[in-house]
């Protein structure tokens, strides 16, 4: 069994999302709108509560295709609110449309959300060198700045919590501790399969 960080639980769907995806930088408009979405749904909540939902929600909200769910009229926020697969939290919900509608102006503005979010970094991730899960923090200066802007732009459930747990899901930085087998594949761009070969 490989050496995973600590915050992995035996849950099939964590150890999956961990070895597979957490801290793998991501450079797709749609993927990072999607974790914008996941990520502000997860506010007050365990992640895996929303990992388990996340099919639900691919399928509620139109594939995460933001230029749809920015289309999204009231009559259908309700209709959201009536699916058991999301979250059924109505500010939430209604953030996700705002958001989508905010995330088409950055794209028009910085030809890709990509462009714009990657930026707060220098287009290259931060690489941690923790060594124990009390030495990652919940916030830095670069999510305190990522929040601001984003609130300056309108976007709601985007606190720099939200912001670098962001961060830490599209490869922003490599939080994996040095002891996670992931720490060091993720530096050298690999994908990892996990102790069952998936």
């Amino acid at each position: 069994m490989p050496e995973r960080c600590a915050w992995v639980t035996a849950d099939p769907d964590y150890v999956a999302y961990h070895d597979e995806q957490w801290g793998v930088p991501v450079h797709d408009d749609r993927m990072l709108f999607e974790m914008l979405i996941l990520e502000g749904a997860q506010a007050g909540l365990s992640w895996i509560t929303v990992l388990r939902k996340r099919a639900a929600y691919r399928e509620a909200f139109a594939g995460f295709d933001p230029s749809r769910v920015a289309r999204f009229t009231p009559a259908r926020v309700e209709q959201l609110l009536a699916n058991p697969g999301i979250v059924r939290n109505r500010l939430k919900v209604e953030s996700a449309v705002n958001n989508a509608r905010r995330f088409l102006e950055v794209q028009r503005e910085h030809d890709t959300f990509d462009a714009y979010l990657w930026g707060f970094v220098g287009g290259a991730p931060v690489v941690n060198a923790f060594r124990s899960p009390a030495e990652v923090p919940a916030k830095t200066a670069i999510s305190d700045a990522l929040s601001k802007d984003l609130v300056r732009r309108g976007f709601k459930f985007v606190g720099s919590t939200i912001c670098y747990a962001l961060m830490q899901a599209t490869g922003m930085v490599n939080d994996h501790l040095v002891s996670c087998f992931r720490h060091g594949q993720v530096l050298s761009g690999a994908r990892g399969r996990g102790a069952a070969g998936r």
